[in-house]
């Protein structure tokens, strides 16, 4: 009797207990040779030539932005999806028409400046007060920058991994506000990138709930080094500061979904993709056409197999990312309730460089699958580095409530030489290194998609890694 119970308990147990995930072999030479097709393959190169030829710059909220969601969606289509669809997205709507900048007096020159995502409009001109760091600014005493304009000239160090950019993220979206609290009337930063080119890179910006919004702007790194020399002669440098931007109101975009079938469990999806927005200045291919093409082009990859994986294949392009994670946050609220289903999601943004590390957020039980994954990908130069990297940002949300992610991880040593600025176009891919990108996404789908087992996607509230 109690050897009855026993065995009754244990398999219990055993069932209670979520099953090792593992990948089968006829799968692994399956992916293998999905791999060194498509390092051949030009396909995310002609999907992101498109897109950032026939779309060019697609701000969120502007004619493009609809021209974007429609190109998208006869993409997909041409690329033979099983099914396309989008799914409604809306935010408030940002608009820039014209920035300009001066220094007033004795030194009288321009100054190469753009406008920061979330500023309001105004002239202002006042004196420069610069500031060495962030912290320097947040301790600045209330009402001691009252007429004048607040500057941070902070450099971004050139990182692999693009870590040097938390800090400017920071300036950018903090020192507007901390401007504010001192009383400034206006807001400039050495932009937030690493190249010494005469282009200032944009990016979003926010002001603390209950503070009044100055005009705030990010100056090229010449212009940020000219200025601090300016102001280190000793005197008084004042600076016109001109901007015509602001928010007008809202508008509803779209994420736009394309699918390839599961071949028996469809109802469940591996999910890749990027965001279809970018900001104006340049065309935005490597931020984020070419993620979007990334995706795309291995979603077709493994369309044009013999086999098609057990799960559906899930692409999104995402609307709005630049502005605040918007088609991100949209997608995780009306799928979130189906993250079970979810088996495991990886999102490119980072521009168009090898991916050289590979890695996830997955439990032990699936980790010797994921193993099994890197090993496919080894051949490509990715490296399997456990415990690094994190959820891409539109996959953040949702892998906040539970949802398995996958980190691979692209060269970003020059990626923020281009990086929201007018230099971001299409001659700045490689072509081959986009194929390899293809490859991995490609790989890592498909044999996530054909996996005996999960990689961990379940209803939880988490906080994930930031990639």
């Amino acid at each position: 009797m109690l050897a009855a119970v026993l065995a009754t308990s244990i398999a219990a147990a055993q069932a209670a207990s979520p099953a090792t995930t593992t990948i089968p072999q006829a799968s692994l030479q399956h992916a293998a040779q999905l791999r060194d097709k498509a390092v051949a393959d030009d396909t995310g190169y002609k999907i992101v030539e498109s897109l950032t030829t026939e779309v060019g710059p697609r701000m969120a909220g502007s004619e493009a932005d609809a021209r974007a969601v429609a190109w998208a969606v006869a993409k997909f289509k041409a690329l033979g999806y099983d099914k396309v669809w989008t799914e409604p997205v809306t935010f408030p709507k940002w608009e820039r028409k014209s920035e300009h900048a001066q220094v007033l007096g004795d030194h009288a020159q321009p100054l190469t400046l753009t406008a920061l995502g979330g500023s309001p409009g105004g002239t202002v001109e006042g004196e420069v007060v610069r500031f060495a760091d962030l912290k320097s600014l947040q301790e600045a005493p209330a009402g001691s920058l009252k007429g004048k304009i607040a500057f941070i000239d902070v450099p971004m160090e050139r990182a692999k991994d693009g870590s040097g950019y938390g800090m400017g993220s920071q300036i950018r979206g903090r020192g507007p506000s901390a401007a504010v609290k001192a009383g400034a009337s206006a807001y400039l930063m050495r932009s937030a990138g690493t190249d010494s080119h005469r282009n200032p890179h944009t990016g979003i910006t926010r002001f603390e709930d209950g503070l009044t919004p100055i005009p705030s702007a990010a100056l090229s790194a010449p212009d940020a080094g000219q200025l601090s020399r300016l102001v280190a002669l000793g005197k008084p440098i004042r600076v016109r500061v001109a901007l015509d931007c602001g928010w007008t109101g809202e508008y509803t975009s779209q994420n736009v979904i394309g699918e390839i079938r599961g071949r028996t469990k469809p109802d469940e999806v591996v999910v890749i993709g990027g965001h279809l927005d970018s900001w104006d200045l340049g065309t935005g291919a490597i931020d984020d056409g070419a993620g979007v093409a990334i995706a795309m082009g291995a979603g077709k990859l493994i369309r044009d197999m013999k086999q098609r994986p057990a799960r559906t294949i899930r692409v999104v392009a995402f609307a709005n990312e630049e502005q605040g994670l918007h088609g991100g946050r949209a997608y995780a609220l009306k799928h979130g309730a189906d993250v079970r289903k979810h088996q495991i999601a990886a999102e490119s943004d980072f521009g168009a460089g090898r991916i050289y590390a590979f890695s996830t957020g997955a439990p032990e039980r699936a980790l010797g699958a994921v193993k099994q994954i890197a090993d496919v990908l080894a051949p490509l130069g990715i490296a399997y580095t456990p415990g690094e990297g994190g959820p891409g940002p539109d996959i953040s949300p949702m892998a906040a409530g539970g949802l398995a992610w996958a980190a691979l991880r692209q060269d970003g040593t020059d990626y923020f030489d281009y990086h929201h600025t007018p230099d971001d176009t299409l001659d700045k891919i490689d072509p081959k290194a986009l194929a390899q990108n293809v490859a991995a996404y490609a790989v890592f789908a498909y044999l996530a998609a054909d996996a005996q087992g999960d990689f961990g996607s379940e209803p939880k509230q988490v906080t994930p890694p930031r990639e």
